[in-house]
């Protein structure tokens, strides 16, 4: 399972240790990611992704999972949230019709 949030594609990041001589060695940063389930309001279910805590918080923020998945890009999607995404968006096709 790769280290990217689901939500945002936050991912790896890579720097260094810096000892108090100045050396440095490579290491690697990782972003916080949990196992949650989030409601979808709209398709009145529940959804489970592995998103970091920042996206969690950007998620609330924004107003659910509804809302934030209409307002991202694909190309921060991963593809399981696309596909929820494309489910939302034909349910409010035929709210609309």
């Amino acid at each position: 399972m790769s280290r990217i949030c689901e939500l945002t594609g936050k991912g790896r990041q890579v720097g260094h240790n810096v000892s108090h001589a100045n050396n440095k060695t490579k290491r690697v940063f990782l972003p916080n990611l949990q196992n949650v389930t989030l409601l979808s309001e709209k398709l009145d279910r529940a959804y489970k992704f592995r998103v970091s805590t920042n996206g969690l918080r950007s998620v609330e923020h924004n107003g659910g999972l509804d809302n934030w998945l209409l307002k991202t890009r694909d190309e921060k999607l991963s593809a399981r949230a696309l596909k929820v995404k494309r489910e939302l968006k034909k349910a409010g096709a035929a709210d609309a019709a």
